[in-house]
């Protein structure tokens, strides 16, 4: 369902969607060609490449691929779901079906359930009573997940236990839905694996170690804080003016507030739409707003952006976790200092320069 800013908003789409761009999707099929051509191209050209270079860009073009697929589960380049599964269903970036993927996606823009563990399967949170039953060691990963250098590194364990443990329990509740499309999955990993290895001279492990957990890892850059914790559900989604190479890997949904409040809004439009109504989407957003991810990186690198307990609102970090510096002024955030033995204490502060006063105090 889309939200508009406004009539205006709602008018001026309407006549966007009637340009030859928009009707004939040609970015989103020149897109298509290009992905499954440098993937294959270079597939097979690995003995040329060498393994490090090909694992790279297999796990460049599996992520971009991954972009891709999340625009096809939105309607487009078609209005049919049956021809965009198709064009979507190859197993380039390992690990998910293409179906479920889309099943889950779709349930994570229920906006008003945005990052509750138990509502949103994209969620990076989990519940009080999960964190208090997790023994030690997987706290600390929880943890290590909510710093961008985890994310990373662990995110995509995590991603894949997950999806893992969610199909066990569907069929342990007798719901056989998904079988049928992990099964058709399966089958087509097995003969990609099988002709890359064969074929191409790419190992197996190369190939699903490799490019696939190095395209989820990738990938987890653009998931880095996507979402915050917030009373309202539109402060929730993250506004992120990445450099040009990120919002061409990213297909623009680095502009994810736009994205979530418009999602029949194809890729190629994104970036026009937020740039027309900037600043109300700054505004609606509750200035959640970052400049690229390298401040993601810089802040967080080692750093914990939240607590990775749902409903902790106060349990953020004093790196400024809601905007950039401009913005910073004008909000009040809370965050969270760890002191020996992993206690939490909090503070209310107006700046950030108030912030390092407190700090200092500490």
């Amino acid at each position: 369902m889309a939200t508009y800013l406004d009539d205006t908003q709602r008018k001026a789409l309407a006549r966007l969607a009637t340009s030859w761009t928009w009707r004939t999707q040609w970015p989103t099929w020149t897109l298509i060609v290009t992905i499954y051509s440098g993937w294959f191209g270079v597939a097979t050209h690995a003995r040329d490449f060498g393994l490090p270079l090909t694992t790279v860009l297999l796990a460049l073009f599996g992520t971009w691929y991954m972009s891709l697929q999340h625009e096809l589960l939105h309607g487009h380049p078609t209005r049919s779901p049956f021809v965009n599964a198709l064009l979507g269903v190859a197993p380039l970036a390992v690990w998910f079906p293409y179906g479920v993927y889309r099943d889950s996606h779709l349930q994570h823009h229920d906006d008003p359930h945005l990052t509750n563990p138990q509502r949103d399967p994209e969620s990076y949170f989990v519940s009080h009573r999960m964190w208090q039953r997790a023994p030690r060691p997987i706290r600390m990963l929880l943890m290590l997940r909510n710093t961008f250098i985890g994310r990373l590194l662990v995110g995509p364990a995590f991603a894949i236990a997950a999806s893992g443990v969610d199909a066990f329990r569907k069929i342990n509740r007798g719901d056989w839905r998904d079988v049928p499309a992990w099964l058709a999955h399966f089958a087509m990993l097995a003969a990609l694996t099988f002709w890359l290895q064969r074929s191409c001279g790419i190992p197996a492990w190369v190939f699903i170690l490799g490019a696939g957990y190095g395209s989820l890892s990738l990938g987890s850059i653009r998931s880095f804080q996507e979402h915050r914790a917030a009373h309202a559900c539109e402060h929730r989604t993250v506004i992120n003016e990445a450099a040009w190479c990120w919002r061409l890997l990213f297909l623009n949904n680095n502009y994810h507030l736009v994205h979530h409040d418009l999602p029949h809004v194809p890729w190629f439009a994104l970036r026009q739409v937020y740039e027309t109504s900037r600043q109300h989407y700054i505004d609606r957003s509750g200035g959640f707003l970052v400049k690229g991810y390298s401040e993601w990186f810089r802040l967080y690198v080692f750093a914990p952006v939240a607590s990775p307990v749902y409903g902790d609102l106060s349990r953020l970090i004093p790196n400024d976790p809601t905007a950039s510096r401009r913005f910073a002024g004008k909000l009040r955030v809370k965050f969270m200092v760890v002191v020996r033995q992993g206690e939490l204490h909090e503070a209310d502060l107006p700046t950030p320069a108030a912030r390092q006063t407190a700090r200092q105090a500490l």
